[in-house]
């Protein structure tokens, strides 16, 4: 059991997102205040929901690639994935219940 976010990385990022679980991406910088508010709810749910979904959080400073690619514009901005797919996304500081509430939703599709 993974009770723990895991490192997204440019290199594992389409490894990560294909799993058979939903996959919920935090992308986030160190210099970020709101990122450091949603960074414990983020974790809470990697515990929470370890036996159900993947989640992770991606550096922006450190991986440009990944970011670029999905038009990641301010952080945090976090991305939920299912099959590989993108299929929600929340952008800025949020309470742990809409974070959940989406979680729940991928979990459903």
């Amino acid at each position: 059991m993974i009770s723990k976010t895991i490192e997204a990385t440019d290199a594992n990022f389409t490894n990560l997102i294909n799993s058979d679980k939903p996959v919920l991406v935090d992308f986030s910088a160190e210099w970020c205040g709101p990122c450091r508010l949603v960074s414990p709810l983020v974790d809470q749910l990697a515990h929470e929901y370890a036996d159900q979904a993947v989640v992770a959080k991606m550096d922006i400073d450190q991986n440009a690639h990944t970011p670029s690619l999905y038009k990641i514009r301010s952080a945090p901005t976090l991305l939920f994935f299912k099959n590989g797919q993108l299929i929600d996304k929340v952008v800025g500081a949020v309470p742990k219940a809409v974070l959940e509430q989406k979680l729940q939703s991928a979990l459903a599709v």
